[in-house]
């Protein structure tokens, strides 16, 4: 999540409320400050020069449990907030699960505490993150950690899914629903979701086999690529990523939609060849989203995007 905007003068506050979460303020391209748990706050950056300049707040790490504010940005006294930037003219949505997070992600160590996890985690050198800004275009980042689309890591809290929080805005409030403002109208979705299905054997007492949850997958991501379809459109690109145990399931699912009549639902294939899995946990590390990122990028340059 990030939010842009621009301001004349000197300096700028950033109205925040949220103590369990990091952020990082970007001035004019550049990160000047690192708000950790930051709580109810207005940060100064001041000392700035007397001009117009970009400031970007993204925030670094997900926390579903908890509810954040962002107030706005403020001038310092002499200057001005000044007319919202431009949109961009393409918009990208990624789902997925804490490999799309980017969790912990610059951590120098596969073992991590949980504030080490949170630390070094920073969604804004995500492989999403990293491939919108190669292609110039808006963004969300709809992550999840370790949720999967029927099964979650290692069979872990199974009266839900990423699908029971794909709708709301709120992570935290049952029932809630985003309503889109009529500006989100991605041109392309990739969903990456399948390893915490399938990363981790099942245990006694959950209610699969192996063939039954492959095709309790399948018949998920079915009806979850569908979903999607009814809700942006026909012109929306759908790129469903396969990867490892879950690679031949989603492609088992893309030729069915595809032989069903929809053509702009593509199988992407994220080869793990030269990535060092040095982040927390084995997960991504920033050179392996970099690379991701270069492998994706190149992709979705040879789609038929139109954009």
């Amino acid at each position: 999540m990030y939010f842009e905007g621009r301001v004349s003068g000197t300096g700028v506050g950033i109205v925040l409320g949220d103590s369990a979460a990091d952020y990082d303020v970007q001035v004019d391209g550049t990160t000047v400050a690192t708000l950790v748990t930051p709580g109810n706050t207005t940060h100064w950056i001041n000392g700035l020069q007397n001009r117009e300049h970009t400031v970007r707040l993204v925030k670094r790490n997900d926390t579903p449990g908890d509810t954040s504010t962002f107030g706005g940005f403020v001038a310092a006294p002499g200057g001005a907030v000044l007319s919202k930037p431009t949109a961009r003219n393409r918009q990208i949505e990624f789902i997925g699960d804490s490999l799309t997070v980017g969790y912990g992600n610059l951590s120098t160590s596969r073992d991590c505490t949980q504030d080490q996890v949170k630390r070094t985690t920073n969604t804004d050198v995500s492989y999403g993150a990293l491939t919108a800004r190669q292609l110039n275009a808006d963004y969300q980042i709809n992550g999840y950690s370790g949720l999967g689309m029927v099964r979650n890591y290692n069979g872990s809290s199974p009266d839900v899914t990423y699908r029971t929080y794909y709708d709301r805005a709120l992570q935290n409030v049952p029932g809630d629903v985003w309503q889109n403002p009529g500006t989100w109208r991605p041109q392309l979705v990739v969903v990456n979701l399948g390893t915490n299905d399938f990363s981790t054997a099942v245990n006694p007492g959950e209610p699969w086999t192996p063939d039954g949850l492959a095709a309790a997958y399948r018949s998920a991501y079915g009806d979850f690529v569908q979903k999607l379809r009814t809700r942006y459109g026909a012109g929306t690109t759908i790129v469903a990523v396969g990867a490892g145990q879950y690679a031949g399931h989603v492609q088992q699912v893309v030729k069915a939609r595809n032989d069903a009549g929809d053509s702009g639902v593509r199988y992407w294939l994220l080869d793990d060849s030269g990535l060092d899995f040095l982040g927390c946990a084995w997960h991504y590390s920033a050179h392996d989203d970099r690379v991701i990122s270069d492998r994706l990028t190149s992709f979705i340059a040879g789609l038929p995007m139109g954009w």
